[in-house]
């Protein structure tokens, strides 16, 4: 939700706050118009896994296409935010992104917690979009479009190559600056119907195993069965499947 059009602060995006009824509202709207543009593509089913924070953000009516499937509700797989991927879907849409941990002029900037302050497999530092990826990738399947602030569209395609993108806004100095949700919608829905139709000349973001994953943490957890800790609040596993990699990230982080 951290890169729907407008959010500017963690409280629009918290259940408690003020504002959460009005974003989530507009996370309905903005997954809708990825919907309807993967449709106008030729998608014949879109399955939506809502992935913030406890993932019941969006209600089951917010979805207004027959052909869309909802996954809601927080579970204990691996694939975790990639739950529901295999090898029979064509393409990723990955909407209202944030960049990770540590990035300058980025807004609400984090990687899975406010515990992480760096997640990184084989040498290269990955965002929620990143590790993301890499589950589609396991199945063959590309990420085609990437929507959230200007920092987030920025690492996505330094990581994942010439996808299509849209940046809803950018940070001012804590403010941010960007499209209306109107705006976004209309670009989401042509953007991710370009995407789509392009999808073979993407790739999917894959890395050759076997994985070596360094946690860096602020507050430490026990270690995960073969993890060893390197230095205070730095943790490294290595193994030959991605989805173990990344239940030692989920029980570490």
């Amino acid at each position: 939700m951290e890169g729907l059009s407008g959010v500017a602060v963690a409280a629009d995006v918290n259940p408690t706050g003020r504002d959460y009824e009005h974003f989530r509202t507009i996370m309905a709207a903005e997954t809708n118009a990825a919907i309807a543009g993967a449709v106008r593509a030729g998608a014949t089913m879109v399955v939506v896994r809502d992935s913030h924070g406890g993932k019941m953000n969006l209600r089951p009516g917010d979805l207004t296409s027959p052909v869309a499937r909802l996954i809601r509700g927080a579970n204990t797989g691996s694939k975790n935010m990639m739950e529901g991927i295999d090898d029979t879907f064509a393409a990723v849409v990955f909407i209202g992104y944030h960049a990770k941990a540590g990035t300058p002029n980025a807004v609400l900037a984090h990687t899975s917690n406010g515990n992480v302050i760096d997640f990184s497999i084989n040498g290269v530092s990955l965002p929620e979009a990143g590790y993301n990826a890499l589950v589609a990738g396991l199945y063959k399947v590309p990420v085609v479009f990437a929507a959230g602030d200007l920092a987030f569209v920025q690492q996505a395609r330094a990581l994942l190559g010439d996808i299509e993108v849209l940046s809803t806004k950018s940070d001012i100095g804590g403010a941010v600056a960007g499209l209306t949700p109107a705006g976004s919608e209309q670009l989401i829905r042509d953007g991710v119907a370009r995407a789509v139709r392009n999808r073979g000349r993407m790739t999917p973001f894959t890395m050759t195993p076997p994985y070596t994953m360094l946690l860096k943490v602020k507050t430490e957890k026990p270690l995960y069965p073969g993890a060893s800790r390197s230095a205070p609040g730095v943790a490294t596993f290595t193994h030959p499947d991605l989805l173990e990699i990344l239940n030692a990230f989920n029980a570490m982080k």
